[in-house]
């Protein structure tokens, strides 16, 4: 599948482009399935969300049209939405009145075992801290060297996963999803002010939760929390939910909770 920038087949993108240079943008992961993204609404939102806080301008309707269209060329797969600030010269200062740039890439949806779902995953204690931020928390920015160090920390396929903490040792994320604790019958998730990714799945779930009367939890997490967790399970929008089944010397078995909500998560990244 051809990469697009702003609406156009491209095969490279400017060496200006400040999301190159800085980091300077924001990005979605997006799965596609019959042509159609998933979670289309959730994930334009919060890609607008970033784009108001980081003061980037963009037509939003240009570029749900774009990625609409790009989407059904692609058919099944994952589609790669980056947004940056645009072009500039040297320096962090943005030039004034340069347009955002609109890249959009595609690729075949990952092939995960399926004793991921089925079975559950080991996480791997990660070492490497989340830095607190509020500015940026909750945004999927494309400063994502923190997730690119942690996920170096292993090459055991045994590990599926890996569990990331703050500089003060609160739990928050995955790597590359959001971690969600059962504990009599309450769902129990990171409160993410300081810092990590409001992942799109993990929006979705919250809100589904709610509709079907689940007590729901978001505030600071401690190791202890996970200790005495009935169920626990990470998510991110283009696998659903995976059950975890291990960390260090604690086991879980994939709950009931857990197995109700995977099949929310399949029904959101299905329709």
């Amino acid at each position: 599948m051809h990469s697009w920038i702003d609406g156009q087949p491209a095969t490279a993108v400017n060496l200006q482009n400040r999301g190159l240079a800085y980091g300077d943008g924001l990005f979605e992961t997006i799965a596609v399935r019959g042509g159609r993204p998933s979670l289309l609404t959730q994930h334009l939102e919060r890609l607008a969300l970033g784009c108001r806080r980081l003061a980037i301008e963009v037509d939003m309707q240009v570029v749900r049209d774009e990625l609409l269209s790009y989407a059904s060329l692609l058919g099944e797969g994952v589609a790669k939405l980056i947004l940056t600030r645009g072009d500039s010269q040297r320096g962090y200062a943005p030039a004034a009145g340069a347009p955002a740039r609109r890249l959009l890439q595609g690729g075949p949806l990952p092939a995960y075992p399926a004793q991921h779902a089925e079975q559950g995953v080991r996480l791997f204690p990660c070492e490497t801290r989340l830095a607190e931020q509020p500015r940026l928390a909750g945004l999927k920015h494309l400063n994502r060297l923190e997730q690119v160090l942690a996920r170096a920390e292993w090459q055991d396929s045994a590990y599926a996963e890996g569990l990331m903490r703050d500089i003060q040792g609160r739990l928050v994320e995955g790597v590359y999803s959001n971690l969600f604790l059962v504990r009599d019958g309450a769902l129990l998730t990171a409160d993410l002010k300081r810092c990590g990714v409001a992942g799109v799945m993990r929006g979705a779930l919250l809100e589904q939760a709610g509709r079907l009367g689940i007590a729901v939890e978001v505030r600071d997490l401690a190791l202890a929390d996970l200790e005495q967790a009935d169920e626990v399970f990470v998510c991110n929008s283009v696998y659903g939910i995976w059950p975890v089944r291990e960390f260090t010397v604690l086991n879980w078995s994939a709950g009931p909770l857990t197995r109700k909500l995977q099949a929310v998560a399949r029904t959101l990244l299905e329709t």
